[in-house]
């Protein structure tokens, strides 16, 4: 019988590793309605965990701030650019 380098028989992990792709190829075989569609984002947006008004409001400033970061290097650099283009090619 075959071993592996932590002494776990192959044969067992194959007959695992195909027990798991028959149970994804039965999943993908099952349709369910559009009701039970609903039913699972309804159960997975209970689980959601919102954040506060102070939160958001840090969450936005943060955003804020890194766009016009970005903006600022992204405009220095362009500028750069264009007049060492300038400085070559005129």
């Amino acid at each position: 019988m075959a071993k592996t380098s932590n002494g776990k028989d192959v044969g067992a992990k194959k007959s695992r590793m195909a027990a798991a792709a028959n149970k994804a190829a039965n999943n993908k075989k099952k349709k369910g309605s559009i009701k039970e569609y609903f039913k699972g984002v309804k159960l997975e947006m209970k689980k959601v965990v919102w954040p506060t008004k102070k939160e958001l409001g840090s969450f936005t400033v943060v955003v804020l701030a890194a766009c016009a970061a970005f903006a600022l290097v992204f405009w220095a650099v362009d500028t750069g650019v264009l007049a060492a283009i300038k400085a070559v090619c005129f």
